[in-house]
């Protein structure tokens, strides 16, 4: 992981992280069956990372410019409460996020890969690109992940904020015993 900055010092503050879907949480390949149905490959590895990170106590949300069925089934699956899709302006629902969850802008870390992502990059404390992201978007981040999106680095991110919130240990300590 390429860290800028004081990346770990913003870490141990973050309450709130955010995740863009395509590109991010998936590989951001569009894939549609003959029917014209989309499908997405998520990544297993990214998923127990925000289950283990949700356990800690930082609170995981999604925010997409698309709108798909299968977007809003895996959140159920990971049981994120807060997700919005059809975002062109991500923006209105990230302030929407700061107002119910009652964080404050530094305290959020914000995972993108494309320009959409900017607006919302640029205001949080913790700004992450995954490694196949757009060059503007790692210029303003804070953290570039090792693994590219859909492969593992979601599950990057979730260990690098346990260990900066000295919560990994616990975190892992139930798989060890």
């Amino acid at each position: 992981m390429k860290l800028l900055n004081k990346a770990y010092l913003r870490a141990k503050k973050i309450k709130l992280i955010i995740f863009d879907v395509d590109g991010v949480l998936t590989d951001g390949g569009l894939y549609f069956s003959d029917e014209g149905i989309e499908l997405k490959r998520f990544n297993s590895l990214d998923g127990l990372g925000i289950k283990l990170l949700k356990q800690s106590g930082v609170e995981p949300a999604v925010i997409s410019a698309r709108n798909t069925p299968n977007v809003a089934h895996r959140m159920k699956n990971l049981n994120i409460e807060h997700f919005y899709q059809g975002q062109n302006d991500k923006k209105i629902a990230f302030n929407e996020l700061l107002s119910v969850l009652s964080v404050d802008s530094d305290q959020v870390a914000y995972v993108g890969d494309d320009i959409i992502d900017l607006p919302v990059m640029r205001h949080v404390g913790l700004p992450i690109a995954v490694a196949n992201a757009h060059d503007l978007v790692k210029e303003n981040a804070c953290i570039i992940t090792e693994k590219k999106g859909g492969h593992g680095a979601v599950r990057e991110v979730c260990d690098f904020i346990l260990k900066a919130q000295d919560n990994y240990d616990v975190a892992m300590s139930h798989y060890l015993t």
